[in-house]
């Protein structure tokens, strides 16, 4: 297939190394003053993989939009919806989007394929996710995981699914795109919870974090109309591994810079998410609290040790 793959960082390069090392005709595009896309251009590395030749480089959007049969987006999901007015004035007829990012927007609490769908005819042009855990670290090693492809098409869930899975990457056919999507998303906020634990040195508090961590989450995900049982699934309790304890988890390694003092320069999806989380969550009338936590500690300046330590001293209920 002609692959295009907007967005150049950390996960977007290795789903380019990815697509092409399985046989796909993959052409990454970034913007061309970005130091991680002139990193790229110049020396087809950078601080994860090596690009192999066959993989185009460029920052041309309009190229990159008509050449593809399928579009994979991955960026900061708050920039989603800016990004994708400027990518809407080319003709997408015909192309399949894939959202390879997580989160929700702030400003909104729309899930990315509720924006996506503002721009353009689902019936011409489907959207699709790709959810799950994994980093660019392990990959390049052939260590390997599985992830998800959820759509509202099933032609097109299948059509991805039987063409990206390799002995690389299992993926699975998702069954709930709201689950999907807000499991994926809220994931990143109980990381940085963990990683925020990690430098309290309450790190044998994690199971906990987990365990109701998930709980809240699938709360959320009914009232929201999706099925509570996806939080359990891939796209959020599986990919607690990666992200609440594995070194290379922004999230995690975000929380527990923020405890500690040492500010943290790469992007932490997190932390904006646990802004949409907390107003989907305050209009659905659900309690959240471990987002109600993280939130404010971020933007509340509440102590850490304070906030998560309420979490465990509330009053006695019971588990399920």
């Amino acid at each position: 297939m002609n692959i295009s793959v907007l967005g150049c960082g950390r996960w977007g390069s290795c789903i380019a190394w990815y697509l092409d090392k399985i046989g796909h005709s993959v052409m990454t595009c970034g913007l061309a003053d970005a130091p991680e896309f002139i990193q790229l251009k110049e020396t087809h590395k950078n601080d994860y993989l090596t690009f192999p030749e066959s993989i185009e480089i460029s920052s041309d959007l309009e190229t990159a939009v008509s050449r593809a049969e399928v579009i994979i987006i991955s960026i900061s999901s708050q920039y989603l919806r800016s990004y994708f007015e400027d990518i809407s004035k080319y003709n997408l007829d015909n192309k399949i989007i894939v959202l390879c990012m997580k989160g929700v927007e702030a400003s909104s609490g729309k899930r990315l394929s509720e924006i996506v769908s503002e721009f353009v005819d689902e019936s011409k042009t489907p959207i699709a996710v790709w959810v799950g855990p994994g980093h660019p670290q392990d990959y390049v090693k052939g260590i390997p995981n599985c992830m998800i492809i959820d759509s509202n098409n099933q032609h097109v869930k299948e059509l991805l699914v039987n063409e990206f899975t390799s002995e690389l990457i299992r993926f699975y056919f998702g069954t709930d795109l709201i689950g999907s999507e807000i499991g994926a998303a809220a994931k990143n906020v109980i990381g940085i919870a963990a990683g925020m634990l990690d430098g309290l040195n309450y790190t044998s508090l994690k199971g906990a974090l987990m365990a109701r961590g998930t709980r809240e989450i699938s709360r959320l995900i009914k009232a929201l109309g999706g099925n509570e049982m996806s939080a359990y699934g891939l796209c959020h309790l599986g990919d607690y591994e990666a992200t609440l304890f594995s070194p290379w988890s922004h999230n995690r390694k975000y929380g527990e810079s923020f405890v500690k003092g040492i500010k943290f320069e790469k992007l932490a999806e997190g932390v904006m998410t646990s802004k949409a989380l907390l107003k989907l969550g305050q209009e659905c009338g659900v309690e959240l609290p471990i987002v109600e936590a993280v939130y404010s500690v971020l933007f509340d300046n509440v102590d850490a040790k304070e906030a998560l330590g309420k979490l465990f001293v509330r009053s006695v209920k019971k588990e399920f």
